[in-house]
């Protein structure tokens, strides 16, 4: 809807909405600019607590995807207006545990009475304008490193459903009250090569490699067999705990997709899984792959690299 109203043309904005990035990037002097974004939802584990550093670890990914800072943030709450203040209270801990992790400062924020429980934050960071991740500058060569298991999505709706195992719950629930602030952090700090970079929510692997590859003017191959899953994914997706997203995102964004014959049914709808607190997708040059790999992983990051960026073509999303 952003696309159809007035475009607003100031140099200062290095990052708007044009390709879908993860956050907005607005320069304010020459060796320094903002990092904005926003998020909140509705919970998807029943502990409170937990509900609020889920919520606040995907609130600041976004900063992290751009290779930035997070410095404050406003908290967003939707309440309802004879809801019990305990449960509030322990949301908003939650997510203040999580900002005090991070050295993000929370300094206010604004409520609304909601039948409907949702909680988030907008958050600013900082970031050096010549050292900006953009989802939309990968090139030929360069290899795919992610960070972080899929599987959150589906298992999440297991536990909707009361028919989460609790290994599967465990390895969820870690997965998104894990800053991604090691891996933006090992990445930055190592100077690799790092041309373009997203982080996987909402949209699942194939949405957001989509975005990468088209902003980018490259296609993309993903070795199936290589990308991380969560325990329990596999099982989850097998007894049909498929969220309306994931269908949604598959509607979406399987035309542009090609499968190599073998790759199994249940690895191609993880793919599309819709996940809360992703990992990092980064789009890394061949050269620096194998050794920001190894760095990720001294930092205690779960980095494997997933596949590579090809020439611009038919289909834009290989999967092998």
């Amino acid at each position: 809807m952003l696309g159809k109203l007035a475009r607003q043309n100031d140099p200062n904005v290095l990052v708007g909405f044009d390709t879908a990035d993860d956050a907005g990037v607005y320069k304010i002097s020459a060796t320094q600019a903002l990092v904005q974004t926003v998020d909140f939802f509705t919970p998807i584990v029943d502990d409170p607590y937990t509900f609020g550093q889920i919520a606040a670890t995907n609130s600041l990914s976004d900063v992290y995807a751009m290779g930035g800072r997070p410095l404050s943030a406003l908290a967003i709450v939707c309440f309802p207006e004879k809801g019990d203040l305990d449960v509030l209270e322990q949301i908003l801990a939650g997510g203040l545990s999580k900002m005090m992790e991070a050295g993000c400062v929370v300094i206010g924020g604004h409520s609304v009475r909601d039948p409907e429980i949702k909680f988030g934050y907008a958050v600013t960071g900082m970031i050096d304008p010549e050292r900006v991740w953009k989802n939309s500058a990968a090139k030929v060569g360069d290899k795919l490193v992610l960070t972080k298991g899929l599987g959150t999505g589906v298992i999440s709706t297991a536990i909707k459903r009361g028919e989460a195992r609790q290994p599967w719950i465990d390895a969820a629930v870690k997965s998104m009250t894990t800053l991604n602030a090691k891996a933006a952090q090992a990445a930055v700090e190592g100077k690799f090569a790092i041309h373009a970079a997203t982080d996987i929510t909402g949209f699942g692997l194939i949405g957001h490699a989509r975005e990468m590859a088209s902003g980018s003017g490259v296609s993309l191959r993903i070795e199936a067999v290589k990308v991380p899953l969560l325990e329990g994914a596999l099982e989850c997706v097998r007894a049909g705990f498929i969220p309306g997203g994931l269908k949604n995102n598959r509607e979406f964004a399987e035309c542009n997709v090609s499968y190599a014959a073998g790759v199994p049914e249940e690895i191609k709808t993880l793919l599309y899984d819709p996940q809360t607190a992703g990992g990092l997708l980064l789009s890394v040059a061949a050269v620096d792959s194998a050794k920001l790999v190894a760095n990720l992983r001294n930092a205690g990051v779960p980095a494997v690299e997933i596949g590579e960026a090809l020439p611009e073509g038919k289909p834009l999303i290989q999967v092998t």
